[in-house]
C-alpha cells in the first residue's frame, strides 16, 4: 500500500550557515490571498510617489543639478530599473513573504539572508519614522492655516525647538497605520489604493497648472553646476525612486504572486517614471532653480504665479502621498519580521498570524510603537541616518542573486526573467555600491553596530533554530 505524504519536505541545498531556502516551498495558507493587481501597483506606488514628488525633486534642483535635475532623475530612474528587473525576476519565482530577505536566503544563503533580513528590520522601521515626521510638519502647517495649533510641547522631538517634547502628529501616525495594518489585507489595501488615487490626482493638477506657467528661459543653463552634478544629483534621488521593493515583502497576499508581482513592479515603475520626470520638468520651469524654496517647492512656486490657494491642495496631497509611503514600508517590515521568524531565525512567536485577520499582529503592534517612539522623539536628520544602508545591501544582494540563480538553476519556473543577464543586475550593483561609498562615516558606524547585534543574535538564537536546520538533523 503506498503511503501519500502531504508537503513533502523540498531538498536543502548545502549545509550550516550557507545552507538555501528552495526555490519551490510549499503553501503555507499563512495568509489570505486578497491582492489583485491593481491593489499591487497602488501599494508599490504608495512607496515610490511619496516625498520625492512633493520635496526631494525641488532640493536637487536648487543645490545640486539645476535644471539638470531631469537627468538626475532619468539616471535614478534607468538605476533603480535595473534593480526592479532583478526584483521582478525573484516575485515571479519565489512569490513569498519577505522581499529581499527570502530572495537572498533562496539564493546566496541562510547567514546573508538572515543579515538582509535583520538590516531591513531597521531600515523600514527607521524609514516610517522619517516619513512619520515629515507629515507631522505637513499636519501642523494646514492644521495652522485652519486655526487650530498643538501646544508647543507637542510640535516636535526635543531639541527641535524651544519647548518640544515629543512629535505628536508623528507617533499618532505611526499608531494608526500600525491600526490599519491589524485590520487586515483587504481592508488596508483598500485604504492606500485610495489615498494613492488621491495623491496621483493631485500631482495631476499639479502638474497641469503649473505647465501654464512654465518660461523656456529657466531651463538655461541647464548644467550651471556642471555636467557631473547630474550623477550626483542622482544619487539623492534614487532614494525617491525604489518604493517596490516593499510591495514586494507581500508576496503571499496577492491572488496570483508568480504573475501578478512582476507585473505590478513594471506597472508602478513606468507610472512613477513619468511622474517623476513631469514633476521635475514643471517645478524647474515655473521658477529659477536658483529661487526654489527648498522646504516647499511647489507651494513656493505657486505663490509666486498668484496661485496661493493651491499651496493648500499640495500640503494635503504631501500629507497623503507621503502616509502612503509610511504604509508602503510598514507593511514591509512586518513581513520581513514574520517570514523570518517562521523560518525560525527569529522567535517563533511573531510568525504567527492572527487566526481572524490572517496578519502578522505580534509582528505589526511592536513594529508601530517603536517607529512611534522614534518618530516621537528623534529629530528627523537622526532618524534618517538609521537608513540607507540596508536597502541598498538589499540591492546588491538581490542582483547578484539573479545572477547566481540563473548559474545554479537554470532549471526553475521563471514567470519573469530579466533581460540581459549579467548585464543588468551588474548595473544595479554597481550603481548601489557606487551609492554606499558616499555614505557618511555615522551611517555606516549605526550600521556596523546593528550588524554586530544581528551576529550575536544569529549565531546564539537563529542558527540552531532553523527551520532548515531542523529539517537538516
Amino acid at each position: 500500500m503506498s503511503v501519500v505524504t502531504r508537503n513533502p519536505r523540498p531538498p536543502i541545498t548545502r549545509s550550516g550557515m550557507m545552507r538555501r531556502m528552495p526555490v519551490t516551498v510549499p503553501e503555507t495558507g499563512d495568509f489570505k490571498k486578497s491582492m489583485g493587481l491593481w491593489q499591487l501597483v497602488a501599494l508599490s506606488l504608495g512607496g515610490l510617489v511619496g516625498a520625492g514628488v512633493f520635496s526631494l525633486a525641488g532640493v536637487v534642483a536648487n543645490e545640486v543639478s539645476g535644471p539638470a535635475v531631469l537627468v538626475s532623475f532619468a539616471i535614478a530612474i534607468i538605476a533603480s530599473g535595473a534593480a526592479g528587473l532583478c526584483y521582478a525576476e525573484f516575485a515571479g519565482m519565489v512569490p513569498k513573504a519577505g522581499s529581499a530577505y527570502t530572495y537572498s536566503y533562496v539564493a546566496l544563503g541562510e547567514i546573508i539572508g538572515f543579515m538582509i533580513g535583520w538590516d531591513l528590520l531597521l531600515e523600514y522601521t527607521a524609514i516610517v519614522s522619517v516619513v512619520a515626521i515629515a507629515v507631522s510638519g505637513y499636519l501642523n502647517y494646514i492644521t495652522h492655516y485652519v486655526g487650530f495649533d498643538l501646544p508647543t510641547w507637542a510640535l516636535g522631538a526635543p531639541g527641535t525647538g524651544s519647548g518640544h517634547k515629543i512629535d505628536l502628529f508623528a507617533v499618532l501616525l505611526c499608531l494608526l497605520l500600525a491600526f490599519l495594518l491589524s485590520r487586515g489585507t483587504r481592508e488596508s489595501a483598500r485604504v492606500q489604493t485610495g489615498l494613492v488615487a488621491v495623491k496621483l490626482v493631485i500631482v495631476a493638477v499639479v502638474v497641469i497648472a503649473g505647465a501654464f506657467h512654465i518660461k523656456a528661459g529657466n531651463y538655461t543653463p541647464f548644467f550651471p553646476f556642471g555636467v557631473g552634478s547630474a550623477v550626483s544629483g542622482a544619487a539623492l534621488a534614487f532614494f525617491a525612486v525604489y518604493g517596490y521593493d516593499a510591495m514586494s515583502a507581500a508576496a503571499e497576499e496577492s491572488k496570483d504572486g508568480k504573475k501578478l508581482m512582476p507585473k505590478a513592479i513594471m506597472i508602478s515603475l513606468g507610472i512613477a517614471s513619468v511622474v517623476y520626470l513631469l514633476v521635475c520638468l514643471v517645478i524647474v520651469g515655473m521658477v529659477n532653480y536658483t529661487d526654489i524654496n527648498v522646504s516647499s517647492p511647489f507651494s513656493s512656486a505657486f505663490d509666486t504665479v498668484g496661485m496661493g490657494i493651491l499651496g493648500l491642495v499640495i500640503a494635503v496631497g504631501a500629507v497623503v502621498g507621503v502616509t502612503t509611503s509610511a504604509f508602503a514600508n510598514m507593511l514591509a517590515v512586518t513581513r520581513v519580521g514574520f517570514a523570518m521568524s517562521r523560518d525560525g531565525l527569529l522567535p517563533s512567536y511573531f510568525g504567527k498570524n492572527s487566526p481572524r485577520r490572517k496578519v502578522p499582529s505580534r509582528v505589526i503592534w511592536p513594529v508601530g510603537i517603536v517607529s512611534a517612539g522614534i518618530a516621537g522623539f528623534l529629530p528627523i536628520r537622526e532618524a534618517a541616518e538609521l537608513t540607507n544602508v540596508g536597502i541598498l545591501m538589499a540591492f546588491i544582494v538581490v542582483a547578484i542573486g539573479v545572477i547566481q540563480l540563473r548559474r545554479t538553476r537554470p532549471d526553475a519556473d521563471r514567470a519573469f526573467r530579466t533581460p540581459w543577464v549579467p548585464l543588468v543586475p551588474l548595473i544595479g550593483v554597481g550603481f548601489s555600491a557606487w551609492l554606499l561609498s558616499h555614505l557618511d562615516w555615522v551611517t555606516w558606524l549605526r550600521f556596523v553596530v546593528w550588524l554586530m547585534l544581528g551576529l550575536a543574535l544569529y549565531w546564539g538564537f537563529s542558527y540552531r533554530n532553523s527551520k532548515l536546520n531542523t529539517m537538516e538533523s
